[in-house]
């Protein structure tokens, strides 16, 4: 990691969402890549963590976010929902653009973080330069309109006030009624910048052939398959980053 870390608080609407920036060894004025973790996840985890060294070395800052209801951000995971995510994004992504430093923006997610990613560079494709989803949840709207709420099933119509989606993590039935109105494929048709994705063939939670169809589906996207790897790159995490580092650096050459 280059240099170190500063730690502050991005607010959206009164929420405090906890946020550390790291900036490369260069010196003036620098793109920047805001990072997300995914659904339950939180900035610290090594899949999170690990993202910024090879960012700041690619010459970018590396601008990580806790979203509503996880870390030390404001809220309650009960109560989180990826409408709340997105007013989340949004405000973090104007806080970035009120940077001095700040040239070009890109946008990192990891799982349901990838959604968002996927979701906000739809919305604001002005905004972004590239953006990288890492094992894009994008079938969460798609399974809460089936019922099947990442491994708990309930009744899509009648939604139940709260549900335990495992023995650890309770959810608002907000939560379901939220996803079912998402349709990612219309923010895909919407971004058309550079995408990188990169998924584990053996990834036990967020089918591969979301990240085959979401790479046909982009008009500029390079999929980057990592053999025998799961969800959150246990194993081979550093042909991830190898990855990032590489589209970032040619992002750099074709600017």
């Amino acid at each position: 990691m280059a240099g170190k870390e500063t730690e502050f608080y991005i607010t959206d609407d009164g929420i405090r969402l906890h946020a550390k920036l790291a900036m490369p060894e260069t010196e003036g004025k620098c793109p920047l890549v805001i990072v997300v973790h995914g659904y339950n996840g939180h900035m610290e985890e090594d899949h999170i963590a690990g993202l910024v060294g090879p960012i700041t070395e690619a010459g970018y800052a590396a601008l990580r976010v806790e979203m509503y209801g996880h870390g030390k951000s404001d809220g309650k995971f009960k109560d989180h929902t990826l409408y709340k995510w997105v007013t989340n994004l949004l405000a973090v992504t104007e806080y970035a653009r009120s940077l001095d430093f700040a040239t070009d923006l890109y946008l990192c997610g990891h799982s349901q973080g990838g959604l968002l990613v996927m979701l906000v560079a739809g919305m604001c494709p002005d905004r972004f330069k590239g953006i990288i989803p890492l094992s894009p949840a994008w079938m969460i709207p798609e399974y809460a309109r089936k019922g099947e709420m990442l491994g708990a099933v309930i009744d899509p119509v009648n939604i139940p006030d709260t549900f335990f989606q495992d023995e650890e993590h309770e959810l608002s039935g907000n939560y379901v009624r939220v996803a079912q109105t998402l349709h990612p494929e219309e923010e895909i048709a919407r971004y058309h910048g550079p995408v990188l994705i990169v998924h584990g063939d053996e990834d036990e939670t967020v089918p591969y052939s979301y990240a085959q169809k979401a790479a046909e589906l982009y008009e500029q996207a390079e999929l980057v398959t990592i053999p025998g790897d799961d969800h959150c790159f246990d194993y081979h995490f550093s042909q991830v980053t190898a990855a990032v580092k590489q589209f970032l650096l040619k992002q750099r050459e074709l600017s």
